[in-house]
């Protein structure tokens, strides 16, 4: 055993009382280990004999749950506390409670604040944005004011016509095509072939042909 393993051995029982009152909760040897033995460097063997020790002793109480000791300081050794004592502890757990969800609900909100800043842009970053946006404006106003200085503006009477003509061009257009299509329905009737091959060896083309399509009434 190394100078500082049995240094630690040899204080082992004054620690782990220590520990056992601060906590004052049971404990296997295990536990004790595992809580402590990263801190302090206490073995396994260590902390086992520490317990039995201060078991021997009655430092701490020592009982078997089915294979297993458990370690736990002394009750009697803690005064007794009233129900006065009892009610001010409760009162204080749930006033410490709601400072904690106080706490915990300003760190979401500064959580939340601390996101929106960092995806943010900087300010270098804003006046690069500006800068992008005044030549996009400016384009946009170059742009308005060629279009109102042109004098090839079409009149709303000169629109009006557009559309009367295009109602009429599509009305033709709907009506020629029911006529077509009625007609080659007929024929077809006592045509022997197909009505992709009726096509093709009359030249007719349609307006699917070109993905052509009739503009709504």
């Amino acid at each position: 055993m190394s100078k500082g393993r049995a240094e630690s051995a040899a204080g082992a029982p004054g620690l782990l009382l220590r520990y056992l009152q601060e906590q004052n909760r049971p404990y296997s040897a295990q536990d004790v280990f595992g809580n402590l033995q990263r801190e302090h460097g206490l073995g396994k063997a260590a902390v086992v004999k520490a317990l039995e020790q201060l078991a021997q002793q009655g430092k701490i109480k020592e009982k078997m749950y089915g294979k297993q000791k458990i370690y736990f300081v002394d009750q009697e050794q803690f005064e007794v506390v009233s129900d006065a004592d009892l009610q001010g502890l409760d009162a204080k757990i749930v006033a410490l409670t709601a400072k904690v969800q106080s706490l915990q609900q300003s760190c979401r909100y500064m959580e939340a604040e601390l996101k929106e800043l960092t995806s943010a842009l900087t300010t270098l970053e804003m006046q690069k944005e500006i800068q992008v946006l005044k030549k996009e404006c400016a384009g946009y106003t170059e742009r308005l004011k060629n279009i109102k200085a042109a004098t090839n503006h079409v009149t709303p009477e000169e629109k009006e016509q557009v559309y009367r003509e295009r109602q009429k061009y599509c009305k033709e257009w709907r009506k020629r095509k029911r006529m077509a299509t009625e007609l080659c329905d007929a024929i077809l009737e006592g045509y022997p072939k197909s009505k992709k091959q009726f096509f093709e060896e009359v030249g007719i083309e349609t307006d699917e042909d070109y993905n052509v399509k009739l503009p709504d009434p």
